[in-house]
């Protein structure tokens, strides 16, 4: 597919003066900003700085309060996403909009005009999928898809449209290394056919390697711009935040003491036929320690968090012990009881119900006994409101959560200051254990700083932490121990201070135990 749209000199789509208005709170307040045919530009800043409120604007989810969209030099409105599909633009959400129980072909016609068989709908996405690198099953049902597959049927779904114009809302937070670099290369073509790409990451590292230009929000209004490539990454996260971003420090780690999180030959059969099995998994965190658990996405990472939570019980009472307790066959509200914590990978719908306010949110998530903090009258068990808004702002001022209210709907936060607000929420309760899968997941620099430091300082209190990530820099930053997870197996335990990323490479691979540490591998 090629592409004809506006001249090389002029902006394929323009925003002039835009401002979104909620009440009197402007997320996005006088903003400018050109996009040029054939560029991949970047959109920077902060949770909450106003980049989900823009792209909304652009793709006809909502409506400016004032300001003007420009489409190849003429001034539009973009009533729908239906509007904006039309005129050329295509948008990949950061919360992928997939029916479960249908497969990759329904979820994929529901967004096409009606009147295209599915057959037909299922030849064009393999055809597309195969052309540009996103490898997908037409008829493979999106439950049983990984969120890296599932990624992709969002890329086919928007590439189907024929836009000149693709917004991308953190595409590589779910994706491993290496499907990033997959990713890269279909942007890179997308780019050479003079399409252009508007590209939200809090990854700096990638938006200097693949973005042309870069436009950094904060606080609703354009703060900067520049050529990603002439800056660095801190240089970047200066722009975004006003100031430097601290380091993660893991000074003063406390001394190794007893075991508090340990599975014993843990196995679970997989849930459905695309799920993955747990293959007798091991291992022993003490207190003082953060094991991080590596892995290329759908290797059985949700199943093992599944198991340590209790989200799925096993069948073995001594496949799990908390504080040397069995606990296997016990579900979470049991397990929270005894003092573990979880942060689930599923900000919406499952670590947070969007439609209930963050107090209402912070009642749910406690056990019987964390509970009796916010109850009163007696039998009746009546809820103290003021405890319980006291408990939520305690969590948002330690977390710095930024929220357009007193106490408002756990949706209506920005993904990170949400994802601050959970895990903020399981450390309140000073925890023994925390196992917390993908804690920084579409998050920004500041934001993913604060979160892995309380996880650093978790574990320097005494608690046992476990990290389930994908994302290797963070591994390294908060990991004393680490091990990788291959096809639903889990590798032997190293010391971080031993490991590489090319180590990490090949127990990825699922070499595990015959894969050994080089003697001088020491550098991250």
């Amino acid at each position: 597919m090629s592409v004809a749209g506006a001249s090389a000199g002029s902006p394929l789509l323009a925003v002039r003066n835009l401002t979104k208005l909620f009440g009197t709170f402007a997320a996005c307040n006088g903003i400018d900003l050109d996009i040029r045919p054939g560029e991949i530009h970047a959109l920077l800043g902060e949770n909450g700085a106003g980049k989900s409120t823009l792209v909304k604007m652009l793709f006809g989810v909502l409506a400016p309060t004032a300001g003007d969209i420009l489409w190849q030099g003429a001034p539009v409105s973009i009533a729908s996403p239906g509007a904006a599909r039309r005129l050329g633009i295509g948008m990949v959400f950061q919360h992928f909009s997939l029916f479960e129980a249908l497969t990759v072909a329904e979820n994929i016609a529901l967004s096409l005009p009606p009147g295209i068989s599915l057959a037909r709908v299922a030849e064009e996405a393999a055809r597309l999928s195969h052309a540009y690198g996103l490898p997908l099953d037409p008829k493979a049902h999106v439950a049983d898809l990984s969120v890296g597959e599932r990624q992709r049927i969002e890329i086919v779904r928007a590439l189907l449209q024929n836009p000149q114009l693709i917004i991308l809302d953190e595409p590589t937070s779910v994706l491993t290394p290496q499907e990033a670099d997959r990713l890269f290369e279909t942007l890179a073509k997308l780019k050479g056919e003079g399409r252009s790409v508007l590209y939200i990451s809090h990854r700096l590292e990638e938006v200097q390697r693949i973005c042309d230009r870069a436009t950094v929000l904060r606080h609703g209004k354009v703060s900067g711009a520049c050529d990603p490539r002439k800056e660095t990454p801190a240089s970047l996260a200066r722009m975004m935040v006003g100031s430097d971003v601290a380091a993660v420090s893991a000074d003063g780690t406390s001394t190794k003491g007893d075991v508090l999180l340990e599975a014993r030959d843990l196995s679970a059969a997989a849930r459905t036929p695309f799920a993955v099995s747990l293959k007798g998994v091991s291992l022993k965190v003490h207190g003082g320690e953060v094991l991080a658990i590596a892995g290329v996405a759908g290797n059985g990472q949700g199943e093992l968090f599944d198991a340590l939570s209790g989200e799925y019980p096993v069948s073995k009472a001594e496949g799990v012990l908390i504080r040397n307790r069995p606990v296997g066959t016990l579900g979470i509200t049991a397990r929270r009881l005894i003092g573990a914590g979880f942060v689930p990978e599923e900000r919406h719908g499952h670590a947070a119900v969007p439609g209930m306010s963050l107090s209402d949110n912070l009642v749910l998530a406690r056990s019987q006994s964390d509970r009796k903090a916010f109850l009163g009258g007696g039998a009746l068990g009546i809820i103290k409101s003021a405890a319980v808004r006291m408990a939520a702002r305690r969590i948002s001022a330690a977390m710095d959560v930024r929220k357009s209210g007193e106490d408002p709907p756990a949706g209506s936060l920005s993904g990170g200051n949400l994802q601050k607000f959970i895990v903020g929420r399981e450390l309140d309760r000073q925890p023994a254990v925390l196992v917390v899968n993908q804690p920084t997941w579409g998050v920004d620099a500041g934001a993913a700083s604060r979160i892995r430091q309380a996880l650093v300082d978790l574990a320097k209190s005494g608690s046992a932490v476990l990290v389930i990530s994908q994302d290797l820099d963070e591994i390294f930053e908060v990991a004393t121990e680490i091990a990788v997870i291959s096809e639903g197996r889990l590798s032997d335990v190293y010391p971080a201070r031993d490991m590489t990323r090319e180590k990490i490479g090949l127990l990825m691979g699922g070499m595990h135990g015959e894969a050994k540490v080089p003697e001088a591998a020491h550098a991250h």
